[in-house]
Parts: C-alpha cells; sequence; structure tokens
C-alpha cells in the first residue's frame, strides 16, 4: 500500500506542477487551471454521451421511416 501512496503522490506533484507552471504562464491562480481541467473533463465526457444518444436518435428515426421490404407484394 505504501509503494500505492508513493506512486500517487509522485503523480500528483507532477500534475500539480503543470497546473501551476501554465498558471504562471497565463498570469492567473493555479487553482482556476486545475478546476478549469476538471471541467474540462466533465463536457467533453457529457459530449461524447449527447453525440452517441443522437446518433441512436437518428438511426431509430431513420429505421421508422425507411424499412425494408422484402418483395412488392409486402405493401
Amino acid at each position: 500500500m505504501k509503494l500505492f501512496y508513493q506512486i500517487l503522490y509522485y503523480f500528483q506533484k507532477r500534475g500539480f506542477e503543470v497546473c501551476r507552471r501554465i498558471a504562471e504562464r497565463l498570469g492567473i491562480r493555479a487553482r482556476v487551471v486545475r478546476t478549469s481541467f476538471i471541467y474540462l473533463t466533465f463536457v467533453t465526457l457529457g459530449f461524447g454521451f449527447a453525440l452517441y444518444l443522437f446518433v441512436a436518435f437518428w438511426l431509430r428515426i431513420k429505421d421508422l421511416v425507411h424499412t425494408k421490404r422484402t418483395s412488392v407484394f409486402d405493401l
């Protein structure tokens, strides 16, 4: 378990260092950069799910409008 916490600490330290350097470059607080990364993660995941629902809805409508008929006598 100690190894897990060492690895976690290493990535947190390096990740916060990246956010701090970006914040220094832009002239804003590091906390703003971290929260914006979190919000962007939720937005991109939400966009993918919304796109999936839209495509599923579109395919359902297409299947309802355009039905395959095996022969002329199925009218």
